[in-house]
Parts: C-alpha cells; sequence; structure tokens
C-alpha cells in the first residue's frame, strides 16, 4: 500500500469517526448552540417562548383539576410614558391584577397568551414558597448546616454554611455572575446544563469563598441550587413533583408549566422554570393572600411573612433581600415585594394595594443604569393608576 492511499483511508476512518461523534453529540451540541445564542437580538424574544425546543426539560404537572378563573375587571388606562418603557425595555407581556380580576393585560414583540415565558430568576421565589411547605412539616432546620440534608457538599466551600445563609444569599460562596463574561461561573454553569452535565456535582465541585458563611450578603444563584439539594434531601422527592403536588396543583393553572433541567433531570431550580404570564399571576395573588387560594391553605402564612420581610445583610438604603424575594428601595417592609429575573422579568405585588403586576421582556440592556429603578417607578405608577381607578 502507497503511503497516498494509506493516508487516504486514514483520513477517510476519521471523518466518519468524526461523522459518528457528531451524529452521537448532536443534542449536546444544539443544546450548546442555544446557550451560545440565546441572547441574541434576532433570537431573545422567540428563544424565552420556546426554552423546551433547545434544552432538556421535564413538565411541573398541573393536576386534572379545573383552571382556576381570573375574572375580567374595570379596565385600566396606563399612566403617561407606559408605551415608551414597553419600546424602551422590550416588554413581552403585561398583566396586571387588583384582589384577584384582571384590570389590563396585553402581549406585544409577537408573544401570546398562550407563551410558556422564561422565569429566570422568578423561579427562585417559587421554590421559596416550595421550601415553606416543607419547613412547616418540620423537615429542615433553618439553623443546621446544608451538608446534613446534602451531604455531597461535605468539604467543599458549602461545608459550614447553615440552611438559613443559603437561602438569604449569605453563604460567602466565591461565584462570578456576570452574564456578559463567556468565562463566569455562571455562563460556566449554563454550559453543563446544555451538555448535560449534573448540577449536584457542579454546586459541591465550588472550593473558594470570600466571607465566612452569615457574614455578608452577596447575590449568588447557586445557593438556589443548594436550597433545591437541601429540599430533595429532606424529603427524598425531586422539586418538579414537590411543586407540581404542592403549588401547581391546587392554583388550577392553565398550563402545564416546566422546568429546565440538567443531563439527570435535576429541576434547574434557580432560574428554570417556564409559565404562561397569566399563571404568574396566579402564583402572586396566592402569595398576596397570605398563602391562600380558593379556601385552601397553600403555604403557611407565617412562612410568606418571614420570607418577604428584608431580612438579609444587605446594605443599608439598597435593594433588600429576604428568602429568595426582593424587597424594592423604600418599599415598607411586607408591604412591596419583588420576584425578578434577569432580562426584565418582574413578579410585583403590593400588598397593602391588592395589586399583582406581572411582567416579562427581553431586554438586553436590563444591567443598564437606571434600569431597575425605571422598572421598578413604572410598576409603582401603575400601581397608583388601579388604586385610583378602584378608589383605594
Amino acid at each position: 500500500m502507497t503511503v497516498l492511499k494509506w493516508l487516504g483511508r486514514m483520513a477517510l476512518a476519521a471523518l466518519l469517526a468524526a461523522v459518528v461523534v457528531g451524529v452521537w453529540k448532536r443534542e449536546e451540541l444544539v443544546r450548546l448552540w442555544a446557550v451560545q445564542t440565546l441572547f441574541n437580538e434576532d433570537r431573545i424574544v422567540a428563544n424565552f417562548s420556546n426554552m423546551d425546543a433547545a434544552f432538556l426539560t421535564r413538565d411541573v404537572a398541573r393536576g386534572d383539576g379545573p383552571v382556576s378563573p381570573l375574572p375580567m375587571g374595570p379596565q385600566l388606562t396606563m399612566p403617561e410614558g407606559f408605551g415608551g418603557w414597553l419600546e424602551e425595555r422590550a416588554i413581552t407581556s403585561v398583566v396586571v391584577l387588583k384582589d384577584g380580576a384582571r384590570v389590563f393585560e396585553d402581549y406585544y414583540k409577537g408573544t401570546g397568551p398562550d407563551d410558556r415565558r422564561i422565569s429566570w430568576s422568578i423561579a427562585k421565589s417559587y421554590l421559596s414558597a416550595l421550601f415553606g411547605t416543607v419547613v412547616a412539616e418540620g423537615l429542615i432546620d433553618l439553623d443546621a448546616p446544608v451538608t446534613q440534608y446534602a451531604p455531597a457538599l461535605a468539604g467543599g466551600a458549602y461545608d459550614g454554611a447553615t440552611v438559613l445563609d443559603v437561602l438569604q444569599m449569605e453563604s460567602g460562596i466565591t461565584f462570578n455572575e456576570d452574564y456578559l463574561d463567556q468565562s463566569s461561573d455562571i455562563n460556566r454553569m449554563g454550559r453543563i446544563i446544555a451538555l448535560g452535565g449534573e448540577m449536584d456535582g457542579f454546586a459541591a465541585g465550588l472550593t473558594e469563598t470570600f466571607a465566612a458563611p452569615g457574614e455578608q450578603w452577596k447575590y449568588t444563584s447557586i445557593d438556589t441550587h443548594v436550597v433545591g439539594m437541601v429540599i430533595r434531601g429532606a424529603t427524598g422527592q425531586d422539586i418538579a413533583s414537590l411543586m407540581s403536588e404542592r403549588i401547581m396543583t391546587p392554583l388550577g393553572l392553565e398550563q402545564t408549566p416546566y422546568y429546565l433541567t440538567d443531563g439527570v433531570g435535576t429541576a434547574f431550580v434557580l432560574g428554570g422554570l417556564n409559565l404562561t404570564s397569566r399563571d404568574y399571576a396566579r402564583f402572586g395573588q396566592m402569595i398576596l393572600q397570605d398563602g391562600a387560594w380558593d379556601g385552601q391553605q397553600i403555604v403557611p402564612a407565617d412562612w410568606i411573612e418571614a420570607s418577604i420581610l428584608p431580612s438579609a445583610k444587605t446594605q443599608e438604603g439598597k435593594i433588600g433581600y429576604g428568602y429568595q424575594w426582593w424587597i424594592p428601595v423604600g418599599a415598607e417592609p411586607g408591604d412591596e415585594v419583588l420576584g425578578r429575573g434577569i432580562y426584565g422579568q418582574y413578579l410585583y405585588l403590593d400588598r397593602s394595594s391588592g395589586v399583582v403586576i406581572v411582567v416579562t421582556a427581553a431586554d438586553r440592556q436590563f444591567r443598564d443604569a437606571g434600569a431597575h429603578a425605571q422598572n421598578i417607578e413604572m410598576l409603582r405608577q401603575i400601581t397608583a393608576r388601579v388604586e385610583a381607578m378602584s378608589g383605594t
């Protein structure tokens, strides 16, 4: 055999091997490409409504009960500047409830009421509610070390942190959450999800801290995954099943939600929950009603009261944080509270006014200076218009 023929056969074999590997890894490569292009200007709106087209997912069963009503109320006239805000902040939907009735609902940029939009970190507030139901059963001690429920974390950066530390984002874990930095921890985590890796192993593999547990507050999304590990360890059940049984089924949702998952089916609890805007509103209304819905106490009222207080060690005069809930600057404790996600997702509650506002968006400039403050100002203006309309 000539060297030329031998090289040709070797090249053909290499090509065939590449084809085989390409077919075998096709799904992983598609998901990796989805992560890399998820926030592209020409794709972001559609991507946020179709996360199940590119990622591993798991349904969160809504049960077979009837859809709970969200009746129409008197229709709201939006404040001046609303239209400009919609455009500037790339809003895709707004739903406003007053005392459980819809006073405003609209969809933008080609989205609609049937779209199951990605929550991003609003999912953390859902996990907080679920967590409260487990605590009420006496299965979790907030002062216990996380390793009591998640022994896989022993020997890593989380060793020594308590359940309360991670619930309030005071773990002291070093974790780069810069979404614009491709080498950041949050983006490395995204690639693990895309390539079918395991989130538990990622969390257990973290080794660096910047402070002792409980000393400082720093928003750290991986803490929420550890909260999920604690729930799973305490109950012996997976999050999707628990969320279905304890939160979603009683709410009577319109559509079946779903979680993004890692390669072994573990729910991406820190930001992977997908629901319709109306179904986000149902959850918000339940929280506003101190955990009650349709005559049933879904989440203990005392847990909700504790979770929405600004109990974490955030800087004085800055935004507050509770048990996976945000408290806006200038809010009365226990009154205004937020679930909040990247790229402009909001679940806003004004409890004294009986107002729930859901905002979904695809705002690629969400980190610009003043963007969050602008959003809060608009949410407060909308609430003021609702109050004026209803005479409250």
